[in-house]
């Protein structure tokens, strides 16, 4: 019994561990619009960001459910162990996606180690297969088209209202919209991240026999989770905000307010029937979304593709990881030693490359230089069906220079690079 309380408390900690990196991985969810347009300084966003995440954390214990008593069977036997590996391989995912500036979902490295630590150490009917496909791969795939789709619209909408109006004036009530939809992306953050910790650490409690099965989290259990999530957000993910706000598309005031009400209301509509989608493909969905969405707007796919491939190896990544850690913890006290070892040593290695070229609030909105990248298929489509910029340059410049270049993107690129350097 005295190992068995030792060994959930090793996967209590390590379940921490995962939520301050989910904290500081996501942190661009929420905020990387805000930074880049200029509508918060780096450490206020941040610091609201992570108030706010705690808010959320106690708004509802749905998506906690569906961690604890849905994807894994709680009654398979799985053990501590188990969710021991599973943490780790999705904590190793986790930072190396950081350390490439690559905004991937902690909630799939998640469920890809929980996943992956359980088909090894208990085969198949340790996983609910129904459920992974109900409410985790079918959400991943529509989630982010729905927000994309949303954001686009919404850009297209917002611009429309505004046409006439000086810029300047409109800049600054957008500015105002992005920082109260920045907090409802934060709070909605919140209510469906968090609780995937307070899961993980319930299904420890179950496995371990503290928690009777389908409890729901403890109090106690809810404020460590929410603290956790809240500190790893403060600290900020530098590269993921940068990646985000700069590496996408190049983000104006009104978009950056359409793409984060999107995003929210699909976080939140998810948050409330117990979806445990992917936030971090939401805002991205969004992002690109809202790209699209503004004349002249030319999402840089090249990183949307790197993007999107690091979501589609996430669970399977994770879940190797995983099922090797799986594999030596179970050969009892020494492999888990040995797990846990070998983690502090990635993660070590992992920060100490970081340290070779930083990223922190006094140069998230720097860009390096890179070639011109020409307009996508897609944005070329999109721009081919719109109305084309008014003025003399649209004027003359004919139906194929329309779609083939970009003149009315250069104004406002440049006035973006204006902005962030003053």
């Amino acid at each position: 019994m005295e190992h068995i309380t030792l060994l959930i408390g090793i996967v209590i900690i390590t379940a921490l561990v995962f939520d301050f990196t989910n904290g500081f991985h996501d942190t661009a969810n929420a905020m990387a619009t805000t930074i880049s347009t200029g509508a918060l300084g780096p450490r206020t966003a941040v610091a609201m960001s992570a108030v706010l995440n705690l808010v959320g954390a106690f708004l509802s214990v749905e998506v906690a459910k569906t961690i604890s008593g849905g994807i894994i069977d709680e009654g398979s036997g799985i053990r501590p162990e188990v969710i021991f590996a599973g943490l780790v391989g999705a904590i190793l995912w986790n930072l190396l996606t950081w350390l490439a500036g690559l905004p991937s979902s902690s909630s799939h490295a998640l469920f890809g180690g929980l996943i992956g630590a359980t088909l090894v150490s208990v085969g198949m009917d340790g996983v609910n297969s129904d459920k992974i496909v109900m409410k985790v791969l079918i959400p991943a795939v529509a989630a982010p088209i729905v927000a994309g789709v949303a954001a686009m619209v919404a850009t297209r909408l917002t611009y429309r209202l505004a046409r006439g109006r000086d810029d300047q004036e409109t800049a600054k009530g957008y500015r105002a919209g992005q920082i109260a939809s920045a907090a409802l992306v934060s709070l909605a953050h919140g209510t469906n991240d968090a609780q995937k910790t307070m899961g993980v650490i319930t299904l420890a409690l179950i496995t371990g026999g503290a928690l009777a099965p389908d409890s729901d989290p403890p109090l106690w259990v809810i404020v460590s989770a929410g603290l956790a999530i809240a500190l790893g957000t403060y600290l900020g993910g530098w590269r993921i905000i940068r990646t985000m706000g700069k590496g996408i598309t190049d983000i104006q005031p009104p978009q950056g307010f359409a793409a984060q009400t999107g995003a929210a209301t699909v976080i939140l509509a998810s948050s409330h029937i117990g979806f445990a989608l992917s936030t971090t493909q939401v805002c991205s969905g969004s992002v690109m979304g809202a790209g699209l969405g503004r004349k002249g707007g030319v999402v840089r796919w090249s990183t949307a593709g790197r993007m999107v491939l690091a979501w589609v190896l996430t669970l399977p990544a994770a879940g190797l990881v995983a099922g090797g850690a799986a594999l030596l913890a179970d050969q009892g006290n020494w492999g888990v030693t040995a797990v846990a070892v070998i983690a502090v040593a990635a993660c070590a290695a992992i920060w100490a490359a970081s340290r070779r070229k930083p990223v922190d609030h006094t140069n998230v909105n720097e860009v390096e230089t890179v070639p011109a990248e020409p307009v996508g298929v897609v944005t070329a489509a999109i721009q081919a069906v719109a109305p084309p910029p008014a003025g003399p340059v649209a004027a003359a410049a004919g139906p194929v220079a329309a779609v083939s270049s970009t003149p009315s993107a250069t104004p406002a690129g440049a006035s973006a690079a204006t902005g962030s350097t003053s």
